[in-house]
């Protein structure tokens, strides 16, 4: 079980950064532009545009990005030979859902591939390749996400144990959380409040997958009236169970106000960031002011004044 919430902490700590980039790189890049002009970005290069000569900083985040969503896989690929002593019956049940988990897992890399592909513009001879569109990729990871929720909810329904279920099907929810802000960036790329949902929604992707690791696999956190069972020598779903109908609708609600305390603590660090990048770079906005007319008026115009004839006066 070590190996197992040693990987939990892994993927939350990726998660969780990844959307701490995104919010922050969101924030500046809608404080440094005007309403009109921002719009919503798959992602944000770790270095200014007049500072991007080296390929490799500019496409960083999504460098680091590969890296992780490989070693999910090779841990993906490696918990799918295992086989589950706790299923009934002889239906390889679990691993269908960790190669389903693979699938997932390889429809994320192909994005971020792609992604890079995508933004390297690059003019042969004979080949000419340029940039996919932003609400493209958004679909994409629509479509992505969505697939994540899919997988997450059918482990749900198989789990032996409730507490597995549980976090699953909470980790299901905010999975389609990010697969509707995706939607709606998709179709609408200006709208701020959604590109910064979407990292929020990241980071409660890495606090939930903490939160299952440490309820399934930590004795200090499992909920009072769960327990390990001692058969299992390997982290596999279903080896934290609950007997008492009491200690599982026990377990449950304390999963549920654990998972708000996480909302508000995101909910936090939303505005804290907003916060301190508005004093770091400055509120430059335009706001909703049009400028005002800089034509020039024809000196014909300007010298022609109407006034009212003066009769009968003498000189």
């Amino acid at each position: 079980m070590a190996g197992a919430f040693v990987y939990q902490i892994f993927t939350s700590s990726s998660l969780f950064s990844f959307g701490v980039y995104h919010i922050i790189s969101t924030t500046r890049n809608f404080l440094k532009s005007s309403p009109q002009s921002y719009s919503a970005k798959p992602y944000h290069p770790l270095l200014p545009n007049h500072q991007q000569h080296n390929r490799f900083l500019k496409h960083t985040q999504l460098y680091l990005t590969i890296i992780c969503l490989l070693i999910a896989l090779t841990h993906q690929i490696i918990v799918s030979t295992d086989v589950d002593p706790l299923l009934k019956g002889r239906t390889p049940v679990h691993r269908l859902i960790s190669l389903q988990s693979v699938a997932v897992t390889v429809i994320f890399l192909i994005l971020t591939i792609s992604l890079i592909l995508s933004d390297s513009t690059t003019t042969t001879a004979t080949i000419t390749t340029t940039p996919l569109p932003s609400d493209l990729f958004f679909a994409l990871g629509a479509a992505a996400f969505f697939l994540q929720y899919s997988v997450a909810t059918s482990a749900a329904t198989v789990q032996t144990s409730d507490l597995q279920a549980k976090c699953d099907s909470m980790f299901a929810k905010i999975s389609l959380l990010s697969s509707t802000l995706c939607l709606v960036l998709a179709l609408k790329p200006n709208l701020f409040i959604f590109d910064v949902g979407l990292g929020a929604s990241l980071c409660l992707q890495g606090l939930w997958e903490l939160q299952t690791g440490l309820s399934l696999y930590v004795d200090a956190f499992i909920p009072e009236g769960c327990h390990k069972l001692l058969d299992v020598t390997s982290g596999v779903e279903g080896s934290t169970k609950c007997d008492l109908d009491e200690s599982k609708l026990r377990a449950v609600a304390i999963l549920d106000l654990v998972f708000l305390f996480h909302v508000m603590f995101v909910l936090l660090l939303v505005m804290i960031t907003y916060v301190i990048v508005g004093k770091c770079v400055g509120i430059r906005r335009i706001g909703s002011y049009e400028a005002l007319p800089t034509t020039s008026i024809n000196a014909a115009d300007s010298s022609h004044i109407q006034m009212k004839s003066l009769t009968g006066t003498q000189a």
